[in-house]
C-alpha cells in the first residue's frame, strides 16, 4: 500500500460512533485525475483509500480522521456519515465516462482491505458496508449497479439476504426502519434496488422489491 497523503479531512465528531464503510466509485477518467481530485484543497473531497483497477491500493487519509467523501448524507439517523464512517473510493469511470464491470483483483483487494478495517474497529461484517447511494440516494448512484455485491456478501461481507416469501408492507416505511432517508421516497427506492435488485430498478415497489426489503430488514432486525 502507498500513501499519498490528502489535505482534505477534519476530526471525527466525538459523539458519533465509526460502525460504517462507504463504497464509492471514482466517477473520473482515470485513477490520475481521481487522485489529483481527491487530493486538491480546492475540491474539498477525499477519502480514506482508493483501489486502483490492478488491485494496488492508496491510503489518502489516515482513519482516524474524517475524510470528506459522503456530502450531504444520512443513515439511520446519522447526517455526520463522514464521521461515522471510513470512505472506499473504487477507480471505475462511472455512469459518466464509460462505467464497466469492477476487475476481480480490484474486488480482491477491497475484500481485503474491508476485511482489516472491520477487524480493526469492531464493525459488524454484515451491516457495515453502504453505496454512495444508499446514503444519498437523491444525489448518487455509485457504485452502482454493476458492484458485485453478492460475492462480497459470499465472503462475508454485507448483506445479500434471500427474499422473503412474504412480499406485504409499505415500501416507503420498510425504506425507513432500514436507514434510508425517505424524503424523495423514489430516489429512495432505486437506490435499495440498485445494490439488492439490480436488474428491477424501476423505483417502482413490485412484489420483488417488497420482499427484498422484508429480507433485509429482518436481517437488520
Amino acid at each position: 500500500m502507498k500513501c499519498v497523503p490528502s489535505p482534505n479531512f477534519n476530526a471525527r465528531a466525538a459523539n458519533i460512533a465509526l460502525e460504517y464503510i462507504v463504497l464509492h466509485y471514482t466517477g473520473m477518467r482515470s485513477a490520475a485525475e481521481a487522485q489529483a481530485r481527491l487530493c486538491d484543497p480546492a475540491a474539498e473531497v477525499s477519502a480514506h483509500y482508493m483501489i486502483d483497477e490492478d488491485g494496488s491500493i492508496t491510503r489518502l487519509v489516515d482513519e482516524k480522521h474524517r475524510a470528506w467523501h459522503a456530502g450531504r448524507s444520512f443513515w439511520r439517523g446519522i447526517a455526520d456519515v463522514n464521521s461515522a464512517s471510513v470512505g472506499i473510493e473504487i477507480v471505475n469511470p462511472g455512469h459518466e465516462f464509460g462505467y464497466r464491470a469492477f476487475p476481480a483483483a480490484q474486488i480482491e483487494a477491497l475484500q481485503s482491505l474491508l476485511h482489516d478495517i472491520i477487524a480493526r474497529h469492531g464493525m459488524d461484517p454484515a451491516t457495515c458496508l453502504l453505496a454512495h447511494s444508499d446514503i444519498a440516494p437523491a444525489r448518487k448512484t455509485d457504485p452502482g449497479e454493476l458492484f458485485p455485491w453478492a460475492k462480497l456478501a459470499q465472503d462475508g461481507l454485507g448483506l445479500w439476504p434471500q427474499p422473503d416469501n412474504s412480499s406485504e408492507g409499505d415500501a416507503t416505511a420498510l425504506l425507513a426502519a432500514i436507514g434510508y432517508d425517505v424524503t424523495d421516497p423514489v430516489a429512495a427506492l432505486t437506490a435499495f434496488q440498485r445494490r439488492f435488485y439490480p436488474e428491477h430498478m424501476t423505483g417502482t415497489a413490485d412484489a420483488g422489491t417488497v420482499a427484498r426489503l422484508c429480507a433485509v430488514k429482518r436481517v437488520l432486525g
